[in-house]
């Protein structure tokens, strides 16, 4: 790593064995803050490529890894062992759990809970709004909240509020309208249940 290559503004907090590529810029201040007003912490063991912008106020637990062109904002609280693919972005004030890992190009907006374990597929997006730029939408924000062990196909979108239950699934491309039961499959659009995920050899505990 080439110091002259990396944007590090103050108050970051690097273990020794951070391995970082170029063209990396930490600690960002968010909009109205000042440089080093909020910290950025990390935990051993992170890996972070190139082009990764991650935003100040972030506390981040071991062994993170970026993508390329990743970009995280500000005022997340992140779990050990969280993995965010190339161009993925996460937005502000989200709240990641343990052995979360998001693949590419995954959107994640402001107030989502994503709990322990979870797993969303290539371009999954979340959202937030329900009547987006209409009159005080961003006073009526609702994040979604992605439970223990769910797993979220490739493309899928996941409506403002909505809560998937814990090792439920959700199948590719999936436009999810309402709340998912824990330990079921959802597919189409609207999703609807098909089946119990411990109905599918492969996800049954033996």
């Amino acid at each position: 790593m080439s110091d002259a290559l990396i944007r590090r503004y103050a108050n970051v907090y690097l273990p020794d064995d951070a391995q970082i590529d170029e063209f990396v810029v930490l600690g960002k201040p968010p909009r109205g803050a000042n440089d080093g007003e909020h910290a950025l912490t990390f935990g051993v063991g992170c890996v972070i490529r190139s082009h990764t912008v991650i935003y100040a106020g972030n506390t981040i637990g071991v062994r993170l890894q970026t993508g390329h062109h990743v970009t995280i904002r500000e005022h997340n609280t992140i779990g050990a062992d969280f993995s965010i693919g190339t161009g993925s972005i996460l937005e502000h004030h989200v709240t990641i759990g343990d052995g979360v890992r998001l693949h590419s190009r995954v959107f994640v907006p402001e107030y989502t809970i994503l709990e322990d374990g979870c797993w969303l597929g290539p371009g999954v997006m979340i959202t937030n709004a329900r009547y987006p730029v209409s009159k005080g939408a961003k006073d009526r924000l609702e994040g979604a909240q992605i439970e223990r062990g769910a797993i979220i196909g490739a493309n899928a979108t996941i409506l403002p509020g909505v809560r998937v239950g814990a090792r439920a699934l959700v199948g590719a491309g999936a436009l999810v309208t309402k709340d998912v039961p824990a330990g079921m499959v959802v597919v189409g659009n609207p999703a609807r249940v098909v089946r119990r995920v411990d109905e599918i050899e492969f996800y049954r505990d033996e």
